[in-house]
């Protein structure tokens, strides 16, 4: 099994590419997900965060509220790293988990959905194959102002917070372009699939493990050998 990076930026139209990807039987592991998930109530993550950052991050119910915790981070670089040194280690892990998971069940390759691939890049030495979902930028602009309800000035500003889509899709191994209609879309999502499938990679991964765990199986037997001798 190998693994697949996908991201792309806001209105891009990455969470429709995932969902084409979905239904074509792929498994996706979703990073804002997991991120939602490592925070939960009385989780590692959750009992940190509360204790660094106090209640007041807190709803009503106990969960911890985003958008608070959001603004309180935005302009104090200090706190934002205290978070990630927080959250972070836990997405991790519970990503590797999935993994192992997919892994296990036969599955040749699984794509880690990740907004901030490029900008982090603390996964892209992982990954055998990166996939940027791409639109031109006036499609993004009029997508953005008419799913969230914004005006042009206040789109172009969410825009300018995020790495250019132009420098990601020169980054990426694959690029989806999405400026045109989902039947469009659909057809460039099938093809690579497709290539993806039909890649060996997931063999040399296959034959690596197997070779580790004989070796680690064969160090094991010739230890207890040598104990009771």
């Amino acid at each position: 099994m190998f693994l697949v990076g996908l991201t792309g930026g806001i209105a891009s139209g990455k969470s429709s590419v995932s969902s084409i990807l979905r239904e074509l039987g792929c498994p996706i592991i979703d990073a804002d997900v997991v991120a939602r998930q490592v925070v939960e109530p009385h989780s590692r993550a959750y009992v940190q965060i509360v204790r660094h950052f106090g209640r007041e991050v807190l709803q009503e119910n106990g969960e911890i509220d985003r958008k608070k915790l959001g603004q309180l981070i935005f302009a104090n670089e200090q706190k934002r790293r205290l978070l990630n040194s927080i959250t972070h280690p836990e997405i991790h892990r519970a990503m590797l988990r999935q993994i192992l998971l997919y892994f296990l069940k036969g599955y040749r390759y699984v794509v880690l959905d990740v907004p901030l691939l490029f900008e982090t890049r603390r996964l892209t030495r992982f990954l055998n194959h990166t996939v940027v979902v791409y639109c031109d930028p006036a499609t993004q602009l009029s997508r953005l102002m008419q799913r969230d309800g914004l005006t042009q000035e206040q789109a172009e500003q969410r825009v300018a917070t995020q790495m250019p889509l132009k420098e990601k899709r020169g980054l990426a191994n694959h690029v989806i372009e999405n400026s045109g209609s989902r039947e469009d879309t659909h057809r460039q999502v099938l093809r690579l699939h497709t290539t993806l499938e039909d890649s060996m990679e997931f063999l040399l991964v296959r034959v690596v493990a197997v070779a580790a765990a004989a070796g680690l199986g064969g160090l094991l037997l010739y230890t207890i050998k040598w104990l009771v001798s």
